[in-house]
């Protein structure tokens, strides 16, 4: 969303998480009236403890060389990457402005008005905007406004120069994980409510979309370190052997009853919430599908778990169901950790706009 001017070039879709960088370069063999997207570059690289705390960077040094491996890892020759910020660090509004307006004048109005939106003054944020659509009022449009504070953007500019990269795009999180989840489900999404829930290490983001676009997002802090921490605590393992067994499903019989089942149920209560605080807040009728996404959506029976505790169909979020992959690419690893690649995948479509 925060373009920053530059040429159009191969872009990176590159998701800076808590605990890895996720990478993704796509390309459009056929052209641009093609329909096919081809996966490039696919890149998973862990950050050491601690490299982000909160969602913000405080190890500049070990986020920027986890950059650097995952673009070596991934044999990518691309420089230019669209990354994103988290969304409690943007303020956005939803603004209705004449449609008649060119793209100057727009943005002129958007910058006298924008001091109305913003509690910052104007030049410690970033600002930008894009046109939803038409408005509900004759000869307006709606147009959504996003405002990030300079330290929020220029600390990912950083991390992405010191691995050798150049910042094309600066996005908003939800809103990339919107673009790889109407990807996914294609003619499906065309008039449904679709719940997403993307399940973080610290947290997990709920996000509803109608008609291509977000109605509400609320981050629940419930997520993969509360499973993790079970499985470290039931089986005596490291955080890492942890992961690695849950990935791999390597854990004990026992497992899906006495841990999986239990958190399943938890993450489903969470998601409950958030959503019946979206239903009574708008009076909206309950979603017709949910999408799980983040790393833990791939794991064995989650979807059916949850889907049946909340009484809707749940699915995992597979934005490369109907892509073709470069001979570099390995499939099991897509097929592995597509549903942690989406907001990397959401990322990497904006170089086709």
């Amino acid at each position: 969303m925060f373009s920053l001017g530059l040429k159009k070039a191969p872009l990176l879709g590159l998701d800076i998480g808590s605990t890895a960088i996720k990478l993704i370069e796509l390309s459009l063999p056929g052209g641009a009236s093609a329909h096919t997207y081809r996966v490039e570059s696919c890149a998973l690289e862990p950050l050491p403890p601690a490299a982000i705390v909160d969602k913000k960077i405080t190890n500049p040094q070990a986020v920027g060389e986890a950059i650097r491996k995952a673009v070596a890892r991934s044999g990518t020759r691309a420089k230019a990457a669209a990354v994103a910020v988290p969304g409690a660090a943007v303020i956005t509004k939803v603004i209705t402005l004449p449609a008649q307006l060119g793209d100057a004048e727009m943005e002129a109005q958007i910058q006298y008005e924008a001091d109305q939106y913003i509690p910052y003054p104007l030049d410690e944020v970033n600002l930008d905007f894009t046109v939803l659509g038409p408005a509900s009022t004759q000869d307006e449009v709606d147009v959504l406004l996003a405002a990030s504070r300079h330290e929020n953007v220029d600390s990912l500019v950083d991390v992405l120069a010191m691995a050798g990269l150049t910042a094309a795009i600066v996005d908003v999180e939800p809103y990339a994980l919107e673009n790889a989840c109407i990807l996914a489900l294609g003619a499906q999404a065309e008039g449904q409510t679709i719940a997403v829930a993307d399940i973080g290490a610290a947290s997990t983001r709920i996000q509803v979309l109608r008609g291509g676009r977000t109605l509400y997002t609320r981050e629940q802090g419930f997520a993969a370190a509360q499973l993790i921490e079970e499985v470290q605590r039931r089986y005596g393992l490291s955080p890492a052997e942890a992961r690695r067994q849950l990935i791999e499903d390597g854990l004990p019989d026992d497992y899906g009853t006495q841990v999986q089942g239990p958190f399943a149920e938890a993450l489903a209560q969470q998601i409950g919430r958030a959503l019946q605080f979206f239903y009574s807040a708008t009076f909206s009728r309950p979603a017709d599908q949910i999408l799980l996404a983040g790393g833990l959506a791939a794991l064995s029976g989650l979807d059916r778990l949850v889907g049946a505790r909340l009484g809707i169909t749940a699915t995992i979020a597979n934005p490369f169901l109907h892509m073709t992959l470069a001979p570099r690419v390995v499939n099991q690893r897509i097929e592995r950790y597509g549903p942690a690649l989406a907001v990397a995948t959401g990322l990497a479509l904006r170089g086709f706009e």
